[in-house]
């Protein structure tokens, strides 16, 4: 029986990854469950798979969470210092699945174990990769890459040697606003941002797919999982969302990893690795997708691919300013105080106005985030003056 935590238990990711543990009680053990402030769904999973605690962020929603799970023998815990703890918890399989910087800490936690931690949430490797990779190498753990794309990648890179690879490739569906005119971004409501037309997800990471910030910080996150030139990963718009992501390598040949729309396939692999396990989805009908089609992303249009382009390209504080900055601008548009095109101005402006050495520990990182919130929320209340 393998032991598993979730942290982000209640969000997309958290709540597919429960689905597929569910599905096998007899096979998988779950420990630690951590939720941000979602009481009524954590502690309703915490029951169902008899989790040995329950954690919530937000340390004022814990009486609540006590008294939800009361009568039970599941430990109950609130606030930041306690997600980490449940994180620190010896198990064989974490997943890390904490929405943005929040989930650095946690992350360094449970890879402290040395065991197998699964990254689905990308602004650890955006924003600390070099710390976080030396110290999954300090301590013996296995990162294994859960984002569908990057998962892929794993898949088709399997038994090969990266010194065969000519190219890694990217796919992006585009988002909801593929064929949109300028014009038309500039009118777009939070509402239109977040209806993703392949993808069930929360709301940031909705809008990161609709500005295409989402595939840029999928570049950085590539760069530090795969060992290969960055000038040689690349990215290709793919409307349909069946092909995942694409390994071409130096005989010509180009591997491709293909499947649903459903993260629960990406959970699996990670799950069961390295072999496999069966899920609830159904054969991919080939037939009935018809067409797969394919185009280059427009850098006008979509000006956030630039930024982490570069953002890559520079290197040391630069990509953790980049997350930082989305974050705040993508609150901003979602709380309405911000249009949709002014999201990646705002992050460009943050770059130009901070520019600090490379960080070294994860304290470094997590100051050098802070600094950048500050800097991009200056630079909204400049924009709105």
């Amino acid at each position: 029986m393998k032991t598993v935590s979730i942290l982000g238990a209640t969000g997309s990711i958290g709540t597919s990854t429960l689905d597929l543990v569910e599905r096998e009680p007899d096979r998988f053990r779950v420990r630690a469950l951590t939720a941000n402030r979602d009481v009524a769904k954590l502690a309703a999973a915490a029951k169902r798979t008899r989790a040995e605690v329950a954690v919530v962020a937000d340390e004022s929603c814990l009486p609540a969470l006590r008294d939800a799970l009361a009568g039970s023998d599941i430990a109950v815990a609130g606030g930041r210092a306690a997600v980490i703890e449940a994180a620190a918890r010896p198990v064989d399989w974490t997943m890390a699945a904490i929405v943005g910087c929040a989930g650095l800490e946690p992350v360094m936690a449970s890879v402290a174990q040395g065991t197998t931690v699964v990254l689905a949430n990308k602004e650890p490797l955006v924003s600390a990769g070099e710390v976080i990779l030396a110290h999954a190498e300090t301590h013996g753990a296995t990162l294994l890459p859960c984002d569908s794309e990057h998962n892929a990648i794993f898949q088709c890179l399997a038994g090969q040697d990266m010194a065969d690879v000519r190219r890694i490739i990217l796919t992006a569906s585009g988002g909801p606003f593929r064929t949109a005119t300028l014009d038309a971004m500039r009118r777009v409501t939070p509402a239109q941002a977040v209806a993703h037309p392949n993808w069930s997800m929360g709301a940031k990471i909705s809008v990161d797919s609709a500005t295409m910030m989402n595939k840029g910080l999928e570049l950085i996150e590539a760069a530090r999982l795969f060992p290969i030139d960055p000038d040689r990963i690349e990215i290709v718009v793919h409307p349909q969302s069946v092909i995942h992501s694409l390994v071409e390598y130096r005989d010509g040949s180009t591997l491709a990893q293909l499947g649903p729309s459903d993260m629960r396939v990406p959970i699996a692999h990670c799950l069961a690795w390295p072999r496999r396990m069966a899920t609830p989805m159904a054969p991919l009908d080939l037939i009935a997708i018809g067409r797969l089609e394919f185009e280059a992303p427009d850098p006008i249009r979509f000006p956030a691919l630039a930024l982490a382009r570069a953002a890559l390209d520079a290197g040391g504080a630069r990509p953790a300013i980049l997350n930082a900055a989305n974050e705040v601008a993508v609150a901003a548009f979602l709380a309405g105080r911000i249009g949709f095109l002014e999201i990646a101005a705002i992050v460009s402006d943050t770059l130009e106005r901070y520019d600090p050495p490379a960080p070294a520990t994860l304290d470094a990182v997590l100051a050098i985030d802070a600094e950048a919130r500050r800097q991009a929320t200056a630079g909204l209340k400049d924009a709105a003056a």
